[in-house]
């Protein structure tokens, strides 16, 4: 960490963690918030939920093309620069999106906040990685993941009681609040030198092709997109072999355990975002719920999970990465199941097996974040942090979409069954999750 220092130099932790932590909740807040006002928007504009999901789905897949992108600028561009595009790029789209009143108007919206709202979890990561000594670093991490949980909290419960007082628009009124942070960003943040380097805007542009056609597949089953989106993906691993700094780092998949905590990460983004996406829609569906009360409901989970996200850190630092992932993926086994058996009994069952699901993705986001910082060396910190968010907002991305299709595809069943059945498809993917951590990440310590 000596020679890091004698690079980059230090920060002050006790003031830009918190301040970086209060940007992530903002930014989560964008997401939980639009998750509530679903039932709303699809019923304005008569959409299916497929189509609804996009609002999401959309919105996580630009998330994750961003987080990557800026992370792996960073190699090369100062962390403060790219992170005060990113919040400008998010202030002001928030500010368009408040004027949205059409279904194509919003999807735009969301997706240019999301363009900047991408700077912020992966430059975070960097940040963390490049300037705090890893004996602190399990608790950086999960402070900000603490503040993921409380947005993930608050964001149903501000965004249910705007939508159902003001309307769905002033939600982008709510995210537009980061544009005052920046001049408080402009003092913290770590003064850097801008390094030699390029960005890889072919292997970008292919990583984008690729993630976007395949998601567009999962939504119609239109068999040109997936071959489109093979070929997209085939393109780019021969390109980048011959890149010298290319987007994706193909050589990080040579890492099994790297691309083992990929996969985990992938099924716990998709479980989680899919259970946010269908929590609402039941809600309002299956027990007549209005986004208010649907906010209320989901907002324990969520609280606690802060809360507990304080002692993540510690446990981290005390214990290691390992067993509080296993500890995070049998809570998140523990909520799906749950869930299965009688989450579509009483509407208050989702207030109480939420708990289980927020404080298990809590655990898992700060130990794979951390124990990927770990095994990763210093020049493919950019690379393989950002890939990691990539993957995992890609997952929420996938898990709403297949959330949506599950729904669409049951029409003739009782809703009941509907919903049952969706909870039993993650809790299967849960399972797939556990078996790759103990047979593929815990065997390799």
């Amino acid at each position: 960490m000596a020679a890091e220092e004698a690079r980059f130099g230090t920060i002050q932790e006790n003031r830009i963690i918190p301040l970086w932590s209060l940007t992530v909740w903002l930014v989560v807040m964008n997401t939980t918030m639009f998750n509530v006002a679903l039932p709303s928007v699809i019923s304005q504009f008569e959409l299916s939920p497929t189509a609804g999901s996009w609002i999401v789905s959309g919105y996580s897949i630009v998330f994750a093309l961003s987080t990557i992108t800026f992370s792996r600028l960073s190699d090369f561009i100062p962390i403060g620069k790219l992170l005060m595009t990113g919040l400008v790029i998010l202030g002001i789209a928030s500010i368009i999106g408040y004027f949205a009143n059409s279904f194509a108007f919003v999807l735009v919206s969301r997706m240019v906040q999301a363009m900047g709202a991408g700077a912020v979890p992966g430059l975070g990561m960097v940040l963390a990685t490049r300037y705090i000594p890893i004996s602190r670093r399990g608790r950086a991490m999960s402070f900000i993941s603490s503040a993921a949980s409380l947005g993930f909290g608050l964001g149903p419960v501000i965004g249910g009681g705007i939508t159902q007082l003001l309307g769905w628009n002033f939600l982008f009124i709510v995210t537009g609040l980061v544009l005052l942070l920046l001049p408080v960003f402009k003092i913290y943040l770590p003064v850097e030198k801008r390094r030699a380097g390029s960005f890889d805007f072919v292997g970008a542009l292919l990583t984008g092709g690729g993630v976007t056609t395949l998601l567009l597949y999962l939504s119609s089953f239109a068999f040109w997109q997936l071959g489109l989106s093979i070929l997209f993906f085939t393109i780019l691993v021969f390109y980048s072999k011959k890149k010298v700094e290319p987007f994706i780092r193909i050589n990080l998949f040579k890492n099994s355990r790297y691309v083992s905590l990929l996969l985990v990460g992938l099924i716990a983004f998709m479980t989680h975002f899919a259970f946010l996406f269908v929590m609402p829609v039941m809600l309002a569906n299956l027990f007549q719920k209005e986004p208010a009360v649907i906010g209320l409901v989901i907002f324990p989970g969520a609280m606690l999970s802060a809360f507990a996200a304080i002692y993540v850190g510690r446990w981290i630092d005390r214990f290691g990465n390992l067993p509080v992932m296993r500890a995070g993926l049998l809570s998140l086994l523990l909520s799906a199941v749950l869930f299965s058996l009688l989450g579509t009994k009483a509407f208050y069952m989702t207030a109480i097996f939420y708990m289980f699901t927020s404080i298990g993705f809590s655990s898992l986001t700060s130990s794979l974040a951390n124990e990927n910082s770990r095994i990763l060396n210093k020049d493919e910190v950019g690379s393989g942090m950002g890939m990691l968010q990539l993957v995992q907002f890609f997952g929420g991305a996938l898990g709403v979409a297949i959330a949506g299709l599950l729904i669409e595809g049951q029409r003739a069943f009782p809703l009941e069954d509907v919903y049952r059945n969706v909870f039993i498809f993650y809790t299967i993917l849960v399972c797939i999750a556990i078996l790759i951590y103990h047979f593929k990440i815990k065997k390799k310590v």
